[in-house]
């Protein structure tokens, strides 16, 4: 049975949809560790997971798009960005960590718009691994955890987050490298 071919974009914005929902949520919260919180990470957890269906879905049926090219990295990265800027707000996570990641997240993100009239630049296995290490990443920070197993699970958030963290730099150093080759290559080739 085929699916509609709007159906893995559908799922995209409805991702980028959900971002404001999920920090409303989150900072309604207000680090009380109540139940907003918990529902704002399970928001978090099936928003995110959702980037593996939509591009499952394109590939399998083969209706990959550019535009979908296009908005599934941005999808993440608003969805992303909300969490970190959240936990910064709450004041779970260092502001320092947010900005290196937003100033990662939004460079590439412009840097796509720009060549988009050119090449439509897809997510590289790095930085789909960037966009998995960052979710469990911050799945873990926002799943209030401690409440149930104890404080010995911020140890495990700092490892995660530093992960992705690492992940999120090492990724960003190659996408610019892989744009810069691509440029040679073009205008060796012209």
């Amino acid at each position: 049975m085929a699916i509609p071919r709007q159906l893995p974009n559908a799922i995209t914005i409805v991702r980028i949809l959900c971002a404001p929902v999920f920090l409303w949520m989150l900072l309604a919260d207000g680090g009380a560790d109540g139940a907003l919180r918990w529902w704002a990470a399970a928001l978090f957890i099936v928003a995110i997971a959702t980037d593996g269906l939509d591009g499952y879905l394109a590939r399998r049926n083969d209706i990959v798009t550019d535009l979908g090219k296009l908005l599934d990295p941005l999808a993440d990265k608003i969805l992303t960005g909300f969490a970190f800027i959240g936990l910064s707000i709450l004041g779970e996570l260092p502001w320092w960590v947010t900005i290196i990641v937003l100033i990662r997240e939004i460079g590439i993100t412009i840097h796509r718009f720009v060549v988009a009239s050119d090449h439509v630049v897809a997510a590289a296995w790095m930085g789909k691994l960037k966009t998995l290490a960052q979710a469990v990443a911050l799945s873990l920070a926002l799943l209030p955890l401690w409440t149930l197993v104890g404080d010995w699970i911020f140890w495990v958030n700092g490892v995660a987050m530093t992960i992705a963290v690492v992940l999120t730099i090492v990724s960003g150093i190659d996408y610019v490298l892989t744009e810069v080759r691509e440029a040679r290559k073009s205008r060796g080739a012209a």
